[in-house]
């Protein structure tokens, strides 16, 4: 069995996987809550970890992936795991990381300051010694990083996944996982120049191999909705000559981008919905597959516009109708399973496919498992 644990961690980001072979990863580490604040029921992130690690007879995980620098899917990563580039952070509990995934932004920007500047530190000194990291990267994006270090871009080739390429090391016959990016890439605008979308985080499809079952899953990050729509333009344009790169778009669960913000669907709010751009739509529309689960990692969606701020109630309008015509389900990690007791959200992959994990209370001292509906795709 798989499974993807999306922490309840306000407007941010960290999910484990957890695969079938005791593997583990970590994709980004938004660790937000005030441990002075009684009252606030964000998951203590770094203690839940430990204790998963400790339970799992394991002592790290096999990779941690930062998506990008924003403080959301970062803050305290300096205090949590070893950096082997200085060594203050080093020593004592730390989490060891020998694996670690960014995206080329996260060597090429500039003015980091906190958990950004170490962990910027650490994947530059790890890209220059040639080990423990993956780099994510359009073409040539980080030609001229490597020739002011001395190094031959073509001696760190197997350092980089490119968008339009899987990870290498992961195989759905092996370890019953493949990792494919999406982002990020290059387009060209409409005299032909080459546009780097710098700034881009790491945006992954994953597909899920167990017991003959696939299952795919969408991980966006925080990409706003025209980067999205290039995706999902970019990889129909390759499906002209392999059908297949459009398994790519298809999906079982999503973490949507943008903790559910409406700008990951369209320019424009909406009043009452989110109208999405036509091919982001489609996204949604045409390759989410039946039973489909939404998961939006924000505070609860509010009833009106007081906030600015996503979650915006528009796109979980959209979110939910779009679930709903799957027969699926919208998720939100501070409403789950209660907006006053909100808990991690589980999701199993087994031999029956796709279920969230739901506690019922047998009694005031037991507590019982169950499953939602399952999905998935028999291959």
């Amino acid at each position: 069995m798989h499974k993807l644990t999306f922490h309840n961690l306000g407007n941010a980001d960290s999910t484990r996987i957890d695969l079938d072979n005791g593997m583990k990863l970590l994709i980004d580490f938004g660790d937000q809550r005030d441990a002075k604040d009684l009252t606030d029921k964000r998951v203590d992130l770094s203690q839940t970890l430990r204790d998963d690690l400790k339970q799992s007879g394991k002592d790290c995980f096999d990779v941690t992936v930062f998506t990008h620098l924003d403080s959301d899917h970062i803050q305290r990563s300096s205090d949590f795991f070893e950096f082997d580039h200085a060594k203050k952070y080093q020593g004592g509990d730390r989490i060891k990381m020998p694996m670690m995934w960014v995206p080329a932004a996260a060597l090429l920007e500039t003015n980091n300051k906190g958990d950004a500047a170490v962990i910027q530190a650490e994947a530059k000194h790890r890209l220059k010694n040639d080990y423990g990291i993956r780099v994510f990267s359009s073409p040539g994006m980080l030609d001229t990083w490597f020739k002011k270090n001395n190094i031959d871009p073509e001696d760190r080739r197997h350092a980089i996944t490119r968008a339009g390429e899987t990870v290498p090391g992961f195989s759905l016959d092996d370890q019953g996982v493949e990792f494919f990016c999406h982002s990020p890439f290059a387009t060209r605008s409409d005299d032909g120049k080459r546009l780097d979308r710098n700034d881009d985080a790491i945006a992954l499809h994953v597909t899920f191999k167990y017991a003959g079952l696939i299952t795919r899953a969408l991980f966006f990050s925080d990409l706003s909705y025209d980067v999205i729509a290039d995706i999902v333009n970019v990889t129909e344009s390759h499906a002209k000559s392999d059908k297949s790169r459009l398994q790519r778009l298809m999906w079982d669960i999503q973490k949507i981008s943008h903790h559910c913000s409406y700008r990951a669907l369209a320019s424009e709010k909406g009043k009452s919905k989110t109208q999405p751009d036509e091919t982001v739509a489609r996204l949604f529309e045409s390759y989410a597959q039946h039973k489909a689960i939404i998961v939006s990692t924000s505070k609860p969606i509010p009833s009106d516009d007081s906030d600015d701020q996503p979650p915006h109630r528009q796109a979980a309008a959209y979110y939910r109708q779009s679930a709903a015509d799957q027969f699926g389900e919208f998720k939100v990690t501070m409403e789950h399973p209660s907006k006053a007791k909100p808990k991690p959200l589980v999701i199993k992959i087994d031999s029956l496919g796709v279920a969230i994990e739901k506690e019922i209370v047998a009694s005031t001292a037991a507590v019982a498992s169950a499953t939602a509906p399952r999905a998935g795709n028999k291959r």
